[in-house]
Order: structure tokens, then sequence, then C-alpha cells
């Protein structure tokens, strides 16, 4: 695990070099390559993707109506929630032509060598299939918290709800009323039961892999945590991860006092 404040870790345990499988976690990295496609203007949020009436502000905010594992439509663009693996690998199949390259290439090119994040390799799906190590998450969050390669108001568009009010589940917590997200970010808000601390702001933003991992933002106390581990999401993720956090940021808050 490693704990960032103000860009810089302040807390960190564990093999911080050691590379784990993201799983979803991967969408994080997914959804900053298209952010930094937007800024460049290869790309545009509203330009068809995907299913008829889908755009790419749809398939990257799972509500392009995919179903979570293959590309069988199961609404209509917008009206609900699905989060799907599949939306996001159509996403990377538009960025890869709209860019010319592959994504995976392009993910390397415009955030893991800019930012340095070395151990960093995107080998499977855009949705879940990435891997790396705690210090170069730590690098990323802390381009979360003060963005260089997009410009500050795009990250905060893209951690701001989307398409509000739209139910669904969320894998492993149930259904949410709303399941809130923005442009790839899963915003915690007032969701309960979630994978985030009890005190969390509702501002927080990140997201959680079946590998056990998670990567969460605090803007209102401008830190972030990330955790990797080699054990798969189950009841010990949802029973640990809530207290951890609050654990987390009860000491960063107090730090600030």
């Amino acid at each position: 695990m490693a704990v960032v404040a103000d860009g810089a870790v302040v807390g960190s345990l564990g093999d911080q070099q050691r590379v784990f499988p993201l799983a979803s976690v991967t969408k994080l990295l997914t959804s900053y390559a298209v952010l930094v496609a937007v800024e460049e203007g290869a790309v545009e949020w509203d330009q068809p993707a995907g299913p008829s009436g889908s755009t790419v502000r749809h398939l990257i905010a799972h509500t392009a109506g995919y179903a979570f594992d293959k590309p069988e439509v199961q609404a209509a663009p917008g009206t609900r929630r699905i989060y799907s693996n599949a939306g996001f690998d159509v996403l990377a199949s538009f960025v890869d032509e709209a860019c010319e390259m592959p994504f995976a290439t392009y993910l390397h090119e415009a955030v893991f060598a800019p930012l340095g994040m070395n151990s960093s390799s995107l080998t499977g799906s855009a949705g879940a299939g990435a891997e790396s190590c705690a210090a170069d998450l730590a690098l990323f969050a802390a381009e979360l918290l003060s963005p260089r390669l997009v410009s500050a108001a795009l990250v905060n568009e893209a951690t701001t709800v989307v398409f509000e009010g739209l139910n669904g589940v969320l894998p492993g917590y149930g259904m949410q009323k709303p399941n809130d997200w923005g442009l790839g970010f899963e915003i915690r808000d007032g969701k309960s039961p979630h994978w985030t601390g009890l005190t969390s702001s509702p501002r927080t933003f990140g997201h959680f892999g079946q590998s056990g991992t998670f990567l969460w933002v605090d803007p209102e106390i401008s830190s972030a945590c990330v955790a990797l581990t080699d054990l798969r999401f189950g009841p010990w993720a949802v029973e640990a991860w809530t207290p951890f956090t609050d654990g987390v940021r009860a000491e960063l808050v107090s730090r600030r006092a």
C-alpha cells in the first residue's frame, strides 16, 4: 500500500516495486488515457461510439447499454448504469482507430512514460488487464491530485457525476440508488455500502478491482491511497477496506491539524 498527500508518499507498507494484476483498477488508467486523447483533440466526448445512439461519453460512464462481459446491448444508451468491461474494450478500440496505434501503446505513451510508471503495462482488456506496482500507482495518484498531463478542469469534469440519477449494481456491493459515476471514475457520493470509508467525503473517487486492489482519491483532504494484494476480492475486503480507509483518513486529517 501507499498513501499520497500533497503530491508525495507519506506512508507505505510492503514491497513498493512488486507488480500485481490490477483487475478493474485498470479502468482508471484507461480512462486517463482517454482524457489525454480528449485534451489532444483526437477524441471528443459526444462522438458516436458503441451501439446506436451511444457516444464516447456513454461508454466511459457505463451507460452505453452493454452487458457486463460482452458487447450485447441490454438497454438504450443513457437509461441505465450497467457496469461493463465490454464497454471499455469497445472504448479502447475506438481510441485505437482515432489515435492510429494500439491502445496499449497509446496508454504507455500518454500516461505511463510521462509519469515514470516504468513497471506498469496493459497486457489484456482495457477494462481489467493492466499490471502495476504501488510505487507507480502512487505517481498516478499524485497526478490525479495535481494534474500535469491534462488540465485540472478536465479532471474535475471526469470526476463529476454524469448521467445523474441512474441506478445500477456496484459489483460486490449490490444495487446503488443512484449508482453515481463520472467519466471512468466511480464517485462515492452517498453510496452505502461502499468500499471506501464511512468518513470519506462524497467527492471521493476511484476504483477497486476483483484482484483485491483499490485506489481512492479524496479531494477534500488532497490525499489518495493505493492498496494492492494477491487475494481475490471477497467478504474479507468488504469487512477490511472501510475501517482501513477510515483509519488512514483519520491519520491524514490529524497530520493536518
